[in-house]
């Protein structure tokens, strides 16, 4: 049974121990709270239709968000299914009922699954519509002459639903070797039996709700990707059609198409067309090379944001056509109050980030920098001077780069490990700094070190053994610093640079060419690959591989302590040897599979580990061996300490945060509004632990 750990309370009257007691019930059930950095990929919105302050959004990772202030603070709501993988292009609401909420989602390759999820509860709760099981929905609307019908696009083709949503019927032929992988759907504003899908070859037209369908391709380039359809609600015979091949419209109701000028052929892809509802002329185009917009019903367009914006939706305020918000990939929600003519972030609350990697300013515990991937200009590296109480972006001088290591020296010097390269960071601005010297030997100078050019200096021919300088640009793994030298494992073996990042050189001497693990605990320092674990007891000149547990069949995370103890983590795992690997065993009664992140936290003496797909985070106090643990509520990375409390990366959710007890005039009370300050424990037995740890 698992035993909560709580501060001292001072006494107080019956009444507030019994508000105590409610609390600590409480506690058991608060999750930790994220904390950013804030941003991400965004999908789609939906608003409330009888309060278009009230908006929903949809992640690439199968979260809903929701939003009281048009957008400009969100709130998790639930996560569809528990799943990292859906893909919410889409959110109906019922007209009728808001709270009713329908939801088509589907997953990337290979297994191109998905479905269809509602709620009755506004999002707090939602179950699966059966019929529409492993159905891959890309394209859904509800008719607003018919509210109780509803059309779904899939891999398979065009589905129907005339009871809002509880039944479902395919209304393209099954057989068709043209009506599937639809994309986009659009219903006529005056007769639902008038439906169009857009396909990822053409689009398809039926008059008679799917007894028959037609092919509309009259003036579009053939083998066009259609993205969106949108029919002008006050005159349907004008429909708008996007593609790979450029933007059309139709005055005929898609009788014949013609292409619009005035975007550039480079945009190819225009994932959504938006009508402004009040000035119909005005429609707006996100495209994966920005938001475009025409007031003039396509005659001419102009672009409103850089072309490095990738928009995957457009809201449009009914009840006011100036406020227009982007849900974008990478930056997350952007905001207008101008009809687009400018923008701000709008993610407060949002966090979609994959954090790969933290370090800690150690002269300043609260400066505190993350590193995150996939995002390019929008990522790199974030910082917090508050603990991780707020994050800026500081990401100068990365270019984009993906950010997979961290580390900050006793020096001062903060270091950042990319796909490509060694960064310094100087005046707040990253500058290269892998420029590597050696003997010029030909395992040091691989395909992704390149030789660095001295034309001003030019080097002696007769110097056959003069020091080459090259520059690393390959992807760093690891970066670990002591007050001697900093170490990075690297796809081209170890490299070994000074206290303050410069003068690298590689450590030939390991014999491993991609080092993915480094730790070290001076004159200790440990290195691995996935399949070997190789110690040295002299910082590097010499080494001699260490046996792996039996069990163990490939690295996933390893680490030193300050007792010359080596720590593995692998799927079988966790495991560990106090004679430098001669023999190794495992903590008593933790049975963890899965681990994927160890790390020795010095102050608190003890060892965190956290494990793949798992929501707990582990801390086995030394030397004991005493187990404590945590369910965050999140499936996290790994887990750091900050003053008295506990920071972890989550798998795409950017930081989360420990809540905390704390003594109040009337008892204790959860802490959520001031994330700086949490921290909590709950001690448990070994035996429950191994039962609580099972994935």
């Amino acid at each position: 049974m698992k035993r909560v750990t709580v501060p001292v309370i001072r006494p107080f009257a019956l009444t507030a121990w019994l508000f105590f007691c409610s609390v600590m019930a409480l506690q058991a059930q608060v999750t930790w709270f994220p904390i950013g950095p804030f941003g991400g990929d965004v999908r789609s919105f939906a608003a409330d239709p009888r309060d278009p302050q009230h908006l929903y959004m949809g992640t690439a990772t199968g979260w809903i968000y929701a939003s009281l202030d048009g957008g400009s603070t969100w709130k998790r709501v639930s996560q569809i299914a528990q799943r990292d993988d859906l893909v919410i292009d889409h959110i109906v609401l019922d007209v009728k009922d808001p709270r009713r909420l329908l939801v088509g989602a589907f997953t990337d390759e290979p297994n191109r699954a998905g479905g269809l999820w509602i709620s009755d509860d506004a999002g707090a709760t939602w179950y699966a519509q059966a019929q529409m099981h492993g159905q891959s929905i890309r394209a859904f609307a509800r008719s607003s002459s018919n509210p109780d019908e509803l059309v779904a696009g899939t891999l398979r083709g065009v589905f129907r639903s005339m009871d809002d949503g509880i039944h479902w019927q395919q209304i393209s032929p099954e057989d068709s070797t043209e009506i599937h992988e639809v994309e986009s759907i659009a219903i006529d504003p005056l007769d639902a039996n008038v439906i169009y899908a857009g396909t990822w070859h053409l689009p398809w037209k039926t008059t008679d709700g799917g007894l028959h369908w037609v092919n509309i391709k009259k003036g579009i380039i053939d083998d066009s990707d259609v993205f969106s359809i949108i029919v002008d609600p006050k005159q349907p015979k004008v429909v708008y059609a996007s593609a790979c091949s450029g933007i059309y419209k139709s005055i005929d109701a898609a009788g014949e198409f013609k292409k619009i000028q005035g975007i550039p052929s480079t945009a190819r892809r225009t994932r959504k067309l938006t009508q402004d509802p009040r000035h119909l002329d005005t429609v707006y185009a996100g495209t994966t090379e920005g938001l475009y917009r025409t007031i003039d019903a396509g005659e001419h367009w102009s672009r409103l944001t850089g072309p490095d914006l990738i928009v995957n939706d457009v809201y449009v305020d009914p009840a006011n056509p100036d406020h227009v918000l982007l849900a974008t990939d990478r930056a997350g929600v952007l905001v207008s109050d101008n009809a687009g003519e400018s923008f701000r972030t709008a993610n407060a609350g949002f966090s979609a980030r994959q954090v790969a990697s933290y370090a800690v300013d150690p002269h300043n515990p609260a400066h505190l920098f993350v590193g995150v991937v996939n995002d390019k200009e929008t990522g790199g590296v974030f910082v917090s001077r508050d603990g991780g109480a707020r994050w800026q972006q500081q990401s100068s001088g990365l270019a984009g780069r993906d950010v997979f290591s961290l580390t900050a020296a006793p020096s001062g010097v903060v270091l950042a490990g990319t796909n490509h390269g060694i960064f310094r960071l100087q005046d707040d601005v990253w500058a290269d700094t892998g420029e590597i010297h050696s003997s010029g030997s030909a395992r040091a100078v691989s395909a992704k070190i390149v030789p660095k050019a001295d034309h001003a200096h030019p080097k002696p021919a007769t110097t056959a053994k003069a020091s080459v300088a090259t520059r690393f640009d390959g992807r760093v793994h690891t970066l670990v610093a002591n007050d001697r030298a900093i170490y990075a494992g690297t796809s081209s073996g170890l490299l070994r640079g000074d206290a303050f990042g410069g003068s690298w050189s590689p450590v030939s001497s390991l014999g491993i060419d991609d080092v993915y693990f480094v730790s070290s605990q001076s004159p200790l320092l440990a290195a691995a690959d996935l399949k070997e674990l190789r110690l040295s007891t002299n910082e590097g000149e010499a080494w001699k591989t260490v046996p792996l547990p039996n069990q163990i069949t490939q690295i996933a995370a390893m680490s030193l302590d300050d007792q010359n103890t080596l720590w593995v983590g692998g799927r079988e795992g966790l495991f560990h040897s106090s004679n430098l690997g001669a023999s190794w065993e495992q903590v008593p009664n933790l049975q963890l599979s899965d681990v994927d992140a160890v790390y020795f936290d010095a102050g608190s003496n003890r060892v965190l580990v956290t494990t793949a797909q798992s929501t707990f985070v582990f801390a086995v106090q030394l030397p004991s061996y005493k187990v404590t643990y945590w369910n965050t509520g999140w499936k996290l990375r790994f887990a750091r300490p900050v003053g008295d409390h506990l920071l972890a990366a989550t798998l795409y959710d950017g930081m989360v945060i420990q809540p905390r007890m704390v003594d109040s005039a009337v008892g204790p009370t959860v802490v959520k509004d001031n994330p700086s300050s949490m921290s909590s424990a709950a001690t448990v037995s070994t035996t429950a632990v191994k039962s609580a740890a099972k994935p």
